[in-house]
């Protein structure tokens, strides 16, 4: 018997993880790379970054979205946390099971969005360094990572038991070819 996951549990799950991702942006770009207007972090030095990423992302007007008008860019992200669940939910049931085999197949997936973008963007476009984008993908991959985990784990929380009860159900009554647990 297959068990349908909830709308709402999915929505729920999506929240989670976006604001894990959320959250994670913040430690990674904001405190440690250095994002913040005034702030240079390891990904804003002067003396390592190129000059173009410093002014289109810092000077040149207008400025980023995420430095103008926070609140947009972190609902896009909260948005692609529950897009991101919308496509677990589709293929969860082909992954093998497992809190971590799950996270880290849907963790490459975001990753892999996250460092397309910056291979295209900072790297290609604004002449990034390729060592500060190397560090830029792995300040994504915690981000990504843990958007991952935070969506599995509530998605999935709960399913494991019923598995174990051979998906059964509250007020399930054995059949004549089932054995009564």
């Amino acid at each position: 018997m297959r068990h349908t996951i909830s709308v709402w549990r999915t929505l729920a799950a999506g929240l989670a993880g976006g604001i894990a991702f959320v959250l994670g942006t913040f430690v990674t770009f904001r405190l440690f790379g250095g994002s913040r207007q005034g702030a240079e972090g390891l990904l804003f030095d002067p003396d390592t970054q190129h000059a173009k990423v410093i002014t289109v992302w810092k000077e040149l007007e207008p400025l980023p979205r995420i430095l103008e008008n926070p609140p947009i860019v972190v609902g896009g992200m909260l948005a692609f946390g529950i897009g991101y669940a919308f496509v677990y939910r589709s293929v969860a049931s082909a992954w093998p099971t497992g809190l971590h085999s799950r996270a880290w197949r849907l963790g490459l997936i975001v990753w892999l969005g996250t460092v397309f973008a910056e291979f295209m963007g900072p790297f290609n476009v604004l002449h990034q360094p390729l060592n500060l984008s190397v560090l830029a993908w792995a300040m994504w991959a915690v981000c990504a990572f843990a958007e991952a985990y935070a969506l599995v784990f509530v998605l999935d929380r709960g399913r494991s038991e019923r598995r174990a009860q051979g998906e059964r159900g509250p007020g399930h009554r054995a059949t004549a070819a089932e054995p009564h647990v």
